[in-house]
């Protein structure tokens, strides 16, 4: 995957990130995380893996309430923040270092359920992921996520929507990654449920600037993975949604 600023570009990236895009912390090796437990099993063996946004923290899932709501409703999941910031994007080891730092841990743990739930480019990195990695998680909820540019998008709505779309045949260079991706949500929409495809959950502000990419994969998706509220790409909206989610997503309850 090549830098995410040179597949964004400047004007895309002004308007993806929630801060200025000068500023990077540096890409740590391992990945920094922060885990919460579920306190009503000895050994839970679902586990949430949390992905921010772009220059989010992970601490803001504490803060704006994921981590609690998760909680209150008694779920007998483990939770775990993944601090991928943008640097693991620009240096192009977002993908290695959540495969090598939380999911193989996760799994030689013994999870048997694994959720990624990215909000933005932590929606996109979910998706990149399992493109690029396939099979190894459960399901996947995007919240608001980035899905390319709007070249790619308005191409695929003139052509009357994802399953319209005539996708490009043939390997890809690594660097057409939203193509790519496109592609293989494509193909996912049109997998039955029982191809051990995993679950996707697409959630966003029906203002949100990204909300034009987001109807058009909504519309490949079944009615009851979408969900949408007023508001555009901020905390108050995902909270909602989230709490929208967690409403139906097939999570074990505490005994």
């Amino acid at each position: 995957m090549t830098s995410l600023f040179r597949i964004l570009g400047p004007a895309v990236c002004a308007g993806l990130l929630l801060s200025g895009c000068s500023f990077l912390r540096p890409a740590s090796v391992p990945l920094a995380t922060d885990w919460d437990r579920a306190s009503c099993s000895a050994k839970a063996d679902t586990l949430l893996v949390f992905l921010p946004g772009a220059y989010s923290t992970i601490d803001e899932f504490v803060r704006e309430g994921f981590v609690q709501e998760v909680r209150q409703r008694r779920l007998a999941a483990d939770i775990v923040m993944a601090d991928a910031h943008m640097a693991y994007y620009n240096n192009r080891t977002v993908i290695d270092r959540l495969e090598a730092d939380v999911l193989l841990p996760a799994r030689a743990a013994g999870y048997r359920a694994i959720w990624l739930v990215g909000i933005s480019v932590g929606g996109f990195g979910a998706l990149i992921h399992e493109e690029q990695m396939p099979g190894g998680v459960t399901g996947i909820v995007a919240l608001a996520p980035y899905l390319g540019q709007a070249e790619l998008t308005g191409q695929i709505a003139r052509a009357g929507g994802l399953a319209a779309w005539q996708a490009p045949t043939g390997p890809l260079p690594s660097e057409q990654v939203e193509t790519r991706l496109w592609r293989w949500l494509q193909a996912q929409a049109k997998l039955p449920a029982a191809a051990g495809t995993p679950a996707l959950y697409l959630a966003y502000g029906t203002e949100d600037r990204f909300a034009a990419s987001h109807r058009l994969l909504a519309a490949a998706l079944p009615p009851q993975h979408v969900f949408t509220t007023p508001g555009g790409h901020d905390w108050a909206p995902w909270r909602r949604l989230w709490q929208q989610a967690l409403a139906v997503l097939p999570l074990p309850g505490c005994p």
